[in-house]
């Protein structure tokens, strides 16, 4: 993934500190900022790759979060101590989403691309 900016965003971010503003889990400043990027961004690929790899990533982590949710309160009708057991893993998905975030936070900060398997392949074709 090559920057076609010059390093800079739209605005005025190097490429770098944009590119990990889009995974930095912290009071949704990844969502934010990636939709900030997605409206303001026209030129900067690598930014807008990014973007659209946290936000897809975001939503595969609700919808997955979602699923564990529904299958928690079915079996929490069938039996107590199975959704006590299964409440453990709920956090599964949380721990996993914060442990990727980091590490694309990592990533995406040394100037390298990692694209994750499935959703990196939609945001590279999205991003233009």
């Amino acid at each position: 993934m090559q920057n076609m900016s010059g390093g800079k965003t739209a605005l005025g971010l190097d490429a770098n500190v944009g590119a990990m503003l889009c995974y930095l889990p912290i009071c949704a400043v990844n969502l934010i900022y990636s939709i900030i990027v997605l409206v303001t961004e026209k030129d900067n690929r690598t930014v807008r790759f990014h973007a659209f790899q946290s936000l897809l990533l975001m939503g595969a982590i609700v919808v997955i979060s979602f699923a564990i949710g529904i299958i928690g309160a079915i079996l929490g009708f069938v039996s107590s101590t199975l959704a006590m057991l299964f409440g453990l893993v709920v956090w599964i998905p949380v721990l996993a989403f914060i442990a990727l975030a980091i590490f694309m936070c990592v990533k995406a900060y040394g100037g390298g691309s990692y694209k994750l398997p499935v959703i990196g392949d939609m945001a590279e074709k999205w991003a233009g």
